[in-house]
């Protein structure tokens, strides 16, 4: 029964130091895009084509 004790303080003293590097690295900017902002505007946007609806009333006066 010690040994579940032991194994438990373990893993939450690991838990503890990873939860510790990942904060220490987020304040460092370890995760921050610098480069995709400035390639983005080298790719085309995708269109989002929505269905047409069959029942819809067409406007005519917009195609005169």
């Amino acid at each position: 029964m010690s040994i579940i004790y032991m194994l438990l303080a373990i893993s939450v003293v690991v838990a503890i130091i990873f939860f510790v590097a990942f904060i220490v690295s987020v304040r460092k900017g370890q995760y921050d895009d610098v480069y995709t902002p400035s390639v983005r505007m080298l790719f085309d946007d995708e269109l989002v084509k929505s269905p047409k609806k069959e029942n819809q009333p067409v406007n005519k006066e917009k195609f005169k």
